[in-house]
């Protein structure tokens, strides 16, 4: 396109025109004189005056402006005009110098397509480039898609960059430069005149200048909002889908709600673009309390916004009417705070700089599968930067993932209930388990306890072992067991093992100073208490103590003792008193078999004395009859032998003489004999309790000269002394007088037999009292002691009523005897409840017999 014409003007500081070169006004289109004086704006109507102040700070730096504008002569048809404004200096003044070169084709063509272009949908522009942008035309459908008619672009060169959304701004800038590619469209966001996002899609070319440099950008501008959203809904639905999908694998996967619950915050935040998601868990069930408090459990906010974590708001039904809403399964967008007419609503919101809310509730499912059961807390959105219309997509993608949590809280609550019921299950495990352990360990006690009663009969030995075993095996401070003495009332500890408690062994309680405790032990109760009072010893102790008895009766007791917060188990008091039922057992068969060794041992003594018995009564025996069998044979030396002759043969005198002693061997052997077997016969008798007593009134001062007359000629013979004392005021004595004759006549048998040529024997007879059990308990008695000069060694007094026992020695007329008499007199005093006793010292022997006189007895039975 070729210039017809050029047109030069001046123009001031203010862009008014000083001079026009003559002969132009047909080609502007107005008269000269109607543009002297006028702003340049009349014959351009793109230069405005902001326009022009921007050319002129250009003109000031010597820079030139070229621009191609459009213009209509008149009335005449559309030309394209080339603008070139230069700076001039003249006499130290600046002035604007302007040509105008018109393109002379009239461009009819160009009004037929620019009526097409108004009349479009989409916006065709012309943008130049160049030290002076702008618009050199916008088609009219740019108010529809931006808010702002042609004209205002024309005006304000910086509304379109002011327009675009800051993360395309760089993009426009590099078009605008000149730097962008044009290969395929161009995809920027608008902000409307109203506030509200507006997407386009522009396809540009360049136009470039006979140098080949880019002078414009023309282009199409689409709106594609309706067509982004549509792709944005699909992709939104997908990424909920997502989501939604992602969050429920995620709760499969998981049973961390707190894992669970960050995660959905966190994502919610990101799909939303949200500066704040959080959810909100009730205290209690609001339909249930009226009055109940929440608090922000987990949170994703963005670092600009202040955070709510852990924050309590309170919430009740009658200042939250929002709350009936939850109840209710309903959601409560708030797209704008400001215009919410609730207070409380506001003061809770706005010191966390919310602008917008969308609240979901969260509910659990019933047990009895409602629809809605209780309200467990509030799914939450916040838009802080500015208000946010809620749209339809997102609250049903919250509604959802509050659906998806409600199953998650109610998996974790499950979840949580099976780990309590498996630790609960766990624990019982466990607790079986050490019970089962310690029944084991308890059932090998037992059977060492066992074995070693089966295996042995020491008493000490087996009662200690128990206690030890005891101790260590529950490991208690002390164990003890204590035996009783029920004659004294005493219980005495005789077994002993301790660990940390101080020992207590040897001690001796009465139970009559403790009958709370041992009334129950008597009884065969168990029970275990903690000491009120501190023991000086051992301090505050918790004790256990069970009895040991079986059925025939209790033996003592086993007392374990601890720290005093302890308390037994049923297991241990269990093994506690099977213990020491063992120890009981043992315990009896201990003295049973003790019993058993002390009879047998009696038993053998028994079985000795009988042979010693049978060996001493066969000697005894046989000593009279060999005695007598031998005189017999001597005796029959005197026999004649048979001859033929009738006429006897005469012995002498010698011969008679031995014929004599020799009978009178055969008498003496045989009343020995006799006297023999007659004692054997009354000591059988007096053993078997088989023994005839019959009491009779002594008058002590007749009787005593008539017993003792006999022995006056026998210690005579023997140039012994006898002497008898027996006081005159003796009281009657009732006694067994036959029994008593042949004790008294014995022990004087005995004096003179053991006495010495020269030797004195005494009876003394005197009235004394014989001591019973009790002090106070006394009677009146006869002691009759027979002394005689002889000496007993001391090792033989023991042994001196045995039977057959005769001292070694002692007899110094070789008189002999059966070795009977005195055990056959301490066998008859015993009968006739009176007391034997003898002592040797200084050489003088001392038999003492004591009788009751039993005077008052003969009285109440005069048969």
């Amino acid at each position: 396109m070729n210039p017809v014409s050029s047109t030069f003007l001046w123009l001031n500081q203010k862009g008014r025109i000083l001079s026009i070169q003559p002969g132009v006004g047909q080609t502007l289109g107005y008269p000269v004189a109607d543009l002297l004086e006028k702003p340049i704006s009349k014959l351009i109507p793109q230069w405005t005056t902001a326009v022009w102040k921007r050319h002129w700070a250009k003109l000031m730096v010597g820079e030139t402006v070229e621009v191609m504008i459009r213009r209509r002569p008149g009335r005449g048809k559309l030309m394209s005009v080339h603008v070139t404004l230069s700076p001039v200096l003249l006499d130290q003044s600046h002035y604007g110098f302007v040509q105008l070169q018109d393109y002379g084709r009239p461009e009819q063509e160009f009004s037929q397509f620019r009526q097409l272009v108004d009349n479009a949908c989409d916006t065709l522009y012309s943008y130049r480039l160049g030290p002076d942008p702008g618009f050199e035309y916008l088609s009219p459908s740019i108010e529809r898609l931006m808010g702002y008619p042609p004209q205002v672009y024309y005006e304000d060169k910086d509304l379109l960059l002011s327009q675009v959304h800051p993360d395309d701004l760089p993009r426009l800038q590099g078009l605008l430069q000149g730097n962008a590619v044009t290969g395929s469209p161009l995809s920027l966001r608008w902000f409307h005149r109203d506030g509200h996002l507006v997407w386009t899609e522009q396809q540009d070319t360049f136009v470039y200048s006979p140098t080949g440099e880019a002078i414009a950008i023309e282009g199409v501008i689409r709106d594609i909002t309706k067509r982004h959203e549509t792709e944005l809904a699909l992709r939104q639905q997908a990424e909920r889908e997502r989501l939604v999908s992602a969050i429920a694998q995620r709760i499969r996967q998981s049973l961390n709600l707190e894992e669970i619950l960050q995660t959905t915050v966190s994502e919610v935040r990101h799909f939303l673009d949200s500066d704040r998601v959080l959810i909100y868990r009730f205290d209690a069930n609001p339909a249930e309390v009226p009055n109940c408090h929440g608090v922000v459990v987990v949170e994703s906010v963005d670092r600009l916004w202040k955070p709510m974590l852990d924050h309590q708001i309170p919430l009740n039904y009658e200042e939250s009417p929002e709350l009936q809403r939850y109840l209710k399964g309903r959601s409560y967008l708030i797209n704008d705070i400001s215009q919410e007419t609730d207070p409380v609503l506001q003061t809770l919101l706005n010191p966390f700089q919310i602008k917008s809310s969308l609240i979901v509730p969260i509910l659990l499912q019933s047990s009895e599968g409602l629809d809605h059961g209780g309200l467990w807390g509030l799914l939450v959105a916040h838009q802080c930067r500015q208000e946010r219309h809620w749209q339809s997509l997102e609250v049903e993608l919250l509604q959802q993932l509050a659906t998806q949590v409600a199953i998650a809280i109610q998996q974790s609550h499950l979840f949580e209930k099976v780990q309590q019921q498996g630790e609960v299950l766990e624990n019982e495990i466990r607790e079986r388990t050490q019970q089962l352990q310690q029944a084991i360990e308890f059932d090998a006690m037992l059977k060492r306890i066992t074995d070693k009663v089966r295996d042995s009969l020491d008493e000490s030995q087996i009662v200690q072992t128990a206690v030890r075993e005891v101790a260590v095996v529950l490991g208690v401070g002390s164990c003890n067991a204590a035996l009783y003495d029920l004659d004294q009332g005493t219980s005495t500890i005789c077994y002993e093992y301790t660990n940390f408690i101080p020992a207590s062994q040897g001690r001796v309680s009465q139970m009559g100073n403790f009958p709370e405790l041992y009334t129950q032990l008597m009884d065969g109760c168990y029970f275990q208490f903690c000491s009120l009072i501190p023991n000086p010893v051992r301090g505050r102790v918790a004790m256990l103590a069970s009895p040991l008895f079986d059925n025939q009766g209790v033996l003592g007791d086993l007392w374990l003792v601890h720290h005093a917060e302890y308390q037994f188990t049923d297991l241990e008091i269990r093994l506690v008193q099977q213990v020491a039922n063992q120890c009981a057992i043992a315990i009896r068969q201990a003295r049973l078999y003790q019993a058993a060794q002390t009879q047998v041992a009696e038993l053998e003594k028994l079985n000795r004395l009988k042979d010693d018995f049978l060996s001493a009564v066969s000697h005894e025996l046989r000593t009279p009859i060999a005695n007598m069998k031998l005189a017999i044979e001597m005796l029959k030396l005197f026999v004649p032998e048979e001859v033929d002759s009738p006429e006897p043969q005469l012995v002498n005198t010698a011969q008679v003489t031995r014929i004599q002693r020799y009978l009178n061997i055969l008498n003496t052997e045989c009343t020995r004999e006799e006297e023999l077997v007659e004692d054997l016969l009354d000591l059988q008798r007096l053993e078997n309790n088989a023994y005839l007593i019959s009491m009779s009134l002594i008058n002590l001062n007749e009787w005593i000269p008539t017993l003792t007359r006999p022995f006056y000629t026998r210690v005579s013979d023997r140039e012994q002394g006898l002497h008898v004392d027996c006081p005159k005021n003796l009281p009657p004595f009732v006694c067994d007088r036959l029994n008593l004759e042949r004790i008294l006549v014995e022990l004087l048998n005995n004096a003179c037999k053991y006495t010495a040529t020269r030797g004195d024997i005494h009876l003394h007879i005197r009235q004394c009292e014989i001591l019973g059990e009790e002090d106070s308990d006394s009677r009146e008695g006869i002691e009759f002691s027979i002394r005689n000069q002889a000496s007993i060694p001391p090792e033989e007094l023991p042994k001196i009523f045995e039977k057959f026992y005769r001292i070694p020695n002692a007899d110094p007329w070789k008189q002999g005897g059966t070795g009977l008499g005195l055990a056959l007199i301490e066998k008859l005093v015993t009968q006739l409840d009176g007391r034997i006793s003898v002592e040797s010292s200084h050489g003088w022997t001392t038999f003492r017999v004591v009788f009751p006189n039993r005077q008052q007895q003969l009285q109440l039975n005069p048969d």
